[in-house]
């Protein structure tokens, strides 16, 4: 056992290069997401209907969330089994190819629906190739992290989705500011595509330079690993999974309520659905990015703040109150939007963003302690992507709709039956901090 030994790796390596890696992953993720909302719907879509155009756009966000599940089999199948190092570098080069691809797709009056075609094609690799990332690098944080931190080293590759969320909202409030709305619209929203290629080498050279998590090797040497790991969580460890999915629900709807919907609501012009609710706000896109930004920073510090509290009460004790305070703040949505301000969207953003910090922060460390080293990579990585199918898919396009028949309170009394759905998970499970990954 001496080479095992050896060859661990320092903790705060670790974590600081699975912060890397997954913000690398998160900022082209994220860049997409900010295209779909603001140029996708006229470079992509041509169905003579800017509302269809705009929802059609949004839309590609679902494809992404769809095909993580199938990352997650595919990676989490070879990082169960071969490790965790080498899948790593792998979804992290599908995530940088599909990318720099999208930046240099021709648009829809160039090939016509080929380029929507190859746009969605693109997106898909994405899906996939963020489905093996967070999985991997959760474990990597946590495998390698000492006794009684793993929650607070589990923080450090969550963090990437803040720091990706601001990078990839920065570069484009950027672009914008530099060359212009008009600009951005029609061909400098390319830049941050392809620019991510740096970024993508920087995550390369960073991981590769990481020893496989001595955790797997531990087991590889017992022979614990499976031949069919994927299988293995569907025939023997449905239970964690299913908890392990809705346990997640609650985190991704909270998300996408106030980074994708708030940002539609926040920037379309004010005016009232034929049921006679507010559909926007008037607020300039720049304004809302800006806005956004700084709310990403509070997001960021609760992740890590999440960590050291789930470590010290548990992950479900700290979980439990973190949902019921999502579920009050879902009912108390109209206070902040239905007639909102900048001011009083900023403070609705500072909230959530908070709540989305110190739900998002434990998960690197409780979902894979649902598991055994054997099928870890592989089932902690399908809940939490299984998750996204339940809790995003459908959030920011429903949630339009939503508030189109019954207002900001029906979008409130969504994101509050899918924290009360989180809840029961939480009852249902069991507390996982003390757990020893080695001997599970």
């Amino acid at each position: 056992m001496t080479s095992t030994h050896t060859l661990r790796n320092d903790p705060k390596k670790v974590a600081i290069a699975s912060m890397i890696g997954t913000a690398i992953e998160f900022f082209d993720y994220y860049i997409y997401a900010a295209a779909a909302v603001l140029v996708f719907n006229t470079q992509f879509f041509k169905s003579g209907d800017p509302v269809s155009d705009e929802l059609f756009s949004l839309s590609t966000l679902a494809l992404a969330f769809f095909a993580r599940p199938i990352g997650s089999a595919l990676f989490g199948h070879f990082g169960d089994k071969i490790g965790r190092k080498r899948t790593l570098v792998a979804s992290l080069l599908l995530m940088g190819l599909s990318t720099v691809t999208i930046g240099l797709l021709p648009n829809y009056e160039s090939i016509g629906i080929w380029a929507t075609v190859l746009l969605c094609l693109c997106r898909i690799g994405q899906g996939i190739g963020l489905g093996g990332e967070w999985g991997g690098a959760a474990l990597v944080a946590t495998e390698n992290a000492p006794d009684g931190k793993r929650a607070w080293y589990g923080t450090f590759p969550q963090l990437g989705a803040p720091i990706g969320l601001f990078l990839a909202n920065g570069a484009f409030f950027l672009v914008s500011y530099t060359f212009g709305k008009e600009a951005l619209v029609e061909w400098a929203w390319r830049i941050p595509f392809i620019s991510s290629i740096v970024l993508v080498a920087v995550g390369l050279w960073v991981r590769l330079t990481l020893h496989e998590s001595h955790v797997f090797r531990e087991a590889e040497e017992k022979g614990k690993t499976q031949k069919a790991p994927v299988s293995a969580v569907f025939k023997h460890h449905m239970k964690p999974l299913i908890l392990g999915t809705f346990i997640m629900t609650a985190t991704y709807v909270l998300f996408y309520i106030m980074t994708a919907f708030a940002q539609v609501y926040s920037r379309t012009p004010v005016k009232l659905s034929e049921a006679g609710h507010p559909m926007g706000l008037g607020i300039e896109p720049n304004t809302f990015t800006g806005l956004l930004l700084l709310s990403a920073i509070v997001f960021g510090t609760f992740v890590s703040i999440s960590g050291i509290f789930a470590d010290k009460i548990g992950r479900r004790k700290w979980l439990i109150y973190v949902t019921a305070g999502i579920g009050i703040f879902g009912l108390c949505m109209p206070y902040f939007l239905s007639n909102g301000t900048p001011v009083s969207v900023f403070i609705f953003l500072v909230i959530g963003m908070s709540f989305m910090g110190m739900t998002f922060g434990p998960m690197a460390a409780l979902l894979p302690e649902l598991f055994p080293t054997e099928v870890r990579y592989s089932g902690a990585s399908l809940a939490y992507n299984f998750a996204s199918i339940v809790g995003a898919t459908i959030a920011a396009t429903f949630a339009i709709k939503i508030n189109a028949a019954y207002g900001i309170l029906g979008v409130g009394i969504y994101l509050a039956i899918n924290a009360l759905i989180t809840l029961l998970a939480l009852f249902a499970s069991k507390e996982t901090k003390n757990l020893d990954l080695t001997e599970m």
